[in-house]
């Protein structure tokens, strides 16, 4: 039989990229701040595709500010599929002490449906068992007239738990 050092020899390893952020990172207390960080790495971004919802952990030290974020899952025109081991896993990689949790809505429309509001209380009781923090579940749209803000904060909005 062989141990685990002779097996973990003949293993693969995967390096996860993330993006570069500079050191003067700005505050996220404001999902405001957030959107005008995010949306033009985004723009950049080899995996982002505006067509589809993109779902996006940012990654935070623990002064609450960006070192990096990952496009951890691409789904449909209308939904995305996500699971608390991808959307942490990056955290845990770089020491990160919270997350914020974003997507986009091709539809233009940043109200949170019911599955993101599930979805969000579900990666909030998986951040407190691993004692990484989930700080907000921001949804990126686009402006309009009639809604002249371009994004949505769950934490705004009043779903999640004191």
């Amino acid at each position: 039989m062989k141990s685990w050092r002779t097996k973990l020899l003949g293993a693969e390893f995967k390096v996860i990229r993330l993006q570069e952020t500079a050191t003067d990172s700005p505050l996220t207390d404001d999902p405001q701040k957030l959107v005008d960080w995010l949306t033009p790495l985004l723009a950049t971004a080899v995996r982002y595709n505006a067509d589809t919802e993109n779902m996006i952990v940012v990654l935070l030290n623990t002064r609450r500010r960006p070192i990096g974020f990952e496009i951890i899952s691409n789904g449909t025109l209308d939904t995305i599929l996500i699971h608390p081991r991808e959307v942490f896993k990056p955290a845990i990689v770089l020491g990160a002490a919270a997350v914020i949790l974003a997507h986009n809505h091709p539809s233009g429309d940043p109200t949170p449906s019911e599955a993101d509001i599930k979805a969000t209380r579900d990666m909030i009781r998986a951040g407190q068992l691993i004692k990484i923090d989930v700080l907000d579940h921001v949804i990126i749209s686009q402006a309009t007239q009639s809604r002249p803000k371009a994004w949505s904060s769950l934490r705004e909005l009043g779903y999640f738990y004191s």
